[in-house]
């Protein structure tokens, strides 16, 4: 679905299944070129509804532009939905950095949502997923009026949905949790993208409906606020200098416990060196994210929004 498209995408898809024809293989498939039909504030969510009325199979699987797929991607996916038979599938994303502390940093915040995903589904209590690898029934899709009641939001395409499944039927959305099905992204490259994208996810989290996730964002943030206002009371004298060391200490060794399991999953040991220094700035990019998001405007693939 071509949704004003400003890069070479066009092209390059009508390049590829030119070569295709030319050269057939036995993955060989048919591809329709779609104009968007814009009826909301979301333009990735007019594209995928766009996209599924003109979808004949029974599932719909997504993914983003600038992810790598695993080779047996959707040979994992079609066993496991053979398996457990559900009406919703989430997948695991992964990042892949270079040794730089801009993109570790990410990687750390990152697979906090990474681990807290799973964590839910762990629980019962899922609450998180990430729409570049997502995969749902289209007959549940339309029962549940897809987008409908969220679509004021730009984004939201993948956790608005999950709460529409989850309050249908819990039972029938699940976790996938496997080598072969992780995908992989990259983090952003400048300061500034970071901070649109970060907004843009914030931006999200006043219109969920379930409370579970509500209260986990808002124990998250007061955290992170004690953190910085902690901080800033070290200039007030020793004692709060002793406090903030504690609870310093104390976050790290919690975070750490719980990001253990997802550092391993994704297999990034080799990052660990730079979790004090972002266990430090983190805090203060948390709340900053936040008062950004209640004031200010981001922009999303060359389109300005609003929360």
């Amino acid at each position: 679905v071509n949704d004003a498209s400003s890069d070479a995408s066009v092209e390059i898809i009508g390049q590829s299944f030119k070569e295709e024809l030319i050269h057939p293989s036995k993955h060989s498939f048919n591809y329709q070129l779609l104009q968007n039909k814009r009826a909301s504030n979301s333009p990735k969510k007019d594209a995928i509804t766009t996209a599924i009325h003109q979808v004949a199979s029974e599932w719909i699987l997504t993914t983003d532009a600038d992810c790598v797929l695993p080779e047996n991607w959707l040979v994992s996916l079609d066993d496991f939905i053979q398996y457990k038979q559900p009406q919703m599938v989430v997948g695991p994303v992964n990042y892949e950095v270079n040794n730089t502390f801009f993109e570790h940093f990410q990687l750390f915040d990152f697979l906090s949502l990474q681990g807290s995903t799973i964590g839910g589904f762990g629980i019962k209590k899922p609450f998180l997923c990430n729409g570049a690898n997502l995969a749902y029934k289209k007959s549940s899709f339309l029962n549940l009026n897809g987008f409908k009641g969220n679509t004021a939001i730009a984004s939201g395409d993948d956790v608005f949905l999950l709460e529409k499944f989850i309050n249908d039927n819990p039972n029938d959305v699940c976790f996938l949790k496997g080598q072969e099905a992780i995908v992989r992204t990259q983090p952003v490259s400048t300061f500034n993208a970071l901070l649109h994208q970060r907004m843009r996810w914030a931006a999200k989290t006043s219109a969920y409906n379930l409370k579970f996730p509500k209260l986990v964002g808002s124990v998250v943030f007061l955290t992170n606020l004690v953190m910085v206002l902690s901080c800033f009371a070290t200039f007030l004298g020793l004692k709060y200098m002793l406090f903030y060391a504690i609870i310093l200490l104390f976050k790290c060794v919690v975070d750490w416990f719980l990001l253990t399991k997802s550092i391993r999953f994704f297999q990034h040991q080799r990052y660990v060196k730079s979790y004090i220094l972002s266990s430090f700035i983190y805090p203060f990019f948390t709340v900053f994210i936040l008062f950004n998001t209640i004031l200010c405007s981001y922009e999303w693939k060359e389109r300005t929004f609003k929360q």
